[in-house]
């Protein structure tokens, strides 16, 4: 069923969530911080049987200096520079297989496949601890530190990602000039974030993005991850302006606001997970030129093999 508002109002809705007036200087003192280290990038070639794709396991320095693991596929003879898209997943999901996710490589591209920090436990294996436990744990992320924006979980992984960009451009089989970034669910959000922390990106694409809109998120969803914030603050009824604040750092309404790279975003009308109007407070907000593909009739999953061409097509520019 639907979830959310009517369509209509979807189309005008604008989130409230606070603009925090040090956001942009938390932001450049985190990446500041990051870019003290130098990327140290190492990439193995990993010899996976394919004919048509070479792998390469790909290490660097991510938030703090702290090592972050991806994959980088490509296709096998092709001439450089290539288009490349930058890869961030879903809640729960890690890098997985060096055999999985061949779409984008096939396509043409290079593809930059950036492991979850702690995650991995959901459909797909990760391999980068956060700072403390270890990949794999249960889920769980959405209150780690989050009394206070320096220590909340995703500034670790927003850095991370701004950090992979910065290693796709730097690759000689890249095209610095042509380097999109693409999510789903949490990936979408982390889309967003880079999007509003990297000038120059090709191309965005957020499909039923999450982290968007957290205020109204955490009381239209009652299913998780938002219920783990909900879950907090039934606990700890004290804390809920701390909280609060130490989102609105970490919403892809405020970082869409900063973006300007043309967009592709998607959202389902019938998903309980990302309600539709988070996604919609972020299109609204996205500075940038911008399209919505709406499914009226599907839930988080989105559009399926249709998102996957939509995608294709976003990133071609066609």
């Amino acid at each position: 069923m639907f979830t959310d508002l009517p369509e209509s109002a979807l189309r005008d809705y604008r989130s409230a969530v606070a603009d925090p007036h040090d956001f942009d200087a938390f932001w450049e003192r985190t990446l500041a911080g990051s870019r003290e280290h130098p990327l140290l990038t190492r990439l193995e070639p990993v010899d996976t049987g394919l004919t048509t794709i070479d792998v390469y396991d790909v290490r660097f320095a991510g938030y703090a200096g702290e090592q972050v693991a991806a994959w980088l596929r490509v296709p096998r003879g092709a001439g450089g520079p290539l288009p490349a898209v930058v890869q961030f997943h879903g809640y729960g999901r890690g890098r997985g297989e060096a055999v999985e996710n061949l779409l984008w490589a096939s396509a043409g591209y290079a593809h930059l496949e950036m492991d979850t920090r702690g995650q991995g436990w959901s459909g797909s294996r990760g391999v980068t601890p956060d700072s403390g436990p270890g990949a794999g744990q249960v889920p769980g992320f959405l209150t780690r530190g989050i009394g206070d924006p320096e220590t909340y979980y995703y500034r670790r992984v927003f850095a991370d990602a701004v950090r992979a960009v910065e290693v796709a451009r730097s690759l000689d089989t890249v095209d610095p000039l042509r380097v999109s970034v693409f999510g789903v669910s949490q990936g979408g959000g982390i889309a967003l974030a880079v999007a509003g922390l990297v000038p120059g990106l090709s191309r965005v694409v957020a499909r039923v993005p999450f982290l968007c809109d957290i205020p109204r998120g955490i009381v239209a969803s009652d299913r998780t991850p938002f219920r783990e914030i909900t879950d907090h603050l039934a606990h700890y009824r004290d804390r809920t302006d701390d909280v609060l604040r130490t989102l609105s750092y970490f919403d892809g309404v405020n970082f869409a606001a900063r973006a300007s790279a043309p967009a592709t975003f998607t959202v389902a009308l019938m998903d309980p997970i990302c309600p539709p109007s988070t996604v919609y407070a972020a299109y609204n907000a996205y500075a940038g030129p911008k399209t919505l593909h709406t499914w009226r009739y599907n839930g988080h999953e989105g559009g399926g093999i249709d998102d996957d061409l939509l995608t294709l097509r976003a990133l071609s520019g066609t």
